[in-house]
């Protein structure tokens, strides 16, 4: 009995040290309101619905591996670039981390955050949130195309219920990625303008 908890250590100490690590990596920096640190958290949660719903689809009968490749890629490269959303409350948004060569413990330069999150935030908004929107109601692709036979928005039933259920969070992905911008930008300027204790 003894042997078997000294096997299992190791593995607890090692998953302890992560999450800890975890954790004071994501945690939010001091000023961050509790409201702010909401929407970070709602931002790959938002993207998450659309990215299970593609998966499925890589596995379809009729697809070649580039295709399934692409989809599998397409969703898990959503999330991760949803998640980076938390780098705007957390400390490695604003301290570079240990692991990045050259740059580790230097201050994030503002603008060097803001900049690629405000045209993120636009790009995003325009096209899941408007260009998503003007699809449905035209009926057609964003080329103006009609919708193919097999879309889902127009399989109705389960199918087309499912489909929205997945994707119109996604519309939300755009705004709530402006509004941490905004957030941020006020924050780290406030900061700076703020005399050094």
């Amino acid at each position: 009995m003894q042997q078997l908890q000294h096997a299992e250590e190791p593995a607890t100490v090692h998953s302890g040290r992560l999450r800890v690590a975890w954790r004071a990596a994501h945690e939010p920096v001091p000023g961050v309101p509790r409201r702010i640190r909401l929407v970070a958290y709602a931002v790959p949660l938002a993207v998450l619905p659309s990215s299970i719903w593609r998966l499925p689809g890589a596995f379809d009968d009729g697809r070649g591996f580039g295709d399934r490749t692409y989809v599998i890629f397409l969703s898990v490269l959503s999330e991760v670039f949803a998640f980076a959303a938390i780098g705007l409350i957390a400390r490695w948004g604003e301290v570079f981390p240990r692991w990045i060569p050259l740059l580790r413990g230097h201050r994030v330069p503002r603008r060097a955050a803001v900049l690629p999150a405000a045209i993120g935030a636009a790009s995003l908004t325009l096209l899941f949130a408007l260009l998503f929107l003007v699809t449905e109601v035209r009926g057609t692709t964003i080329r103006g195309d009609a919708l193919p036979a097999d879309h889902p928005s127009r399989a109705g039933g389960w199918e087309a219920a499912w489909y929205y259920v997945c994707y119109v969070p996604l519309t939300l992905w755009g705004p709530l990625l402006g509004l941490l911008t905004v957030a941020y930008w006020k924050r780290r300027s406030a900061a700076e303008r703020a005399p050094a204790a």
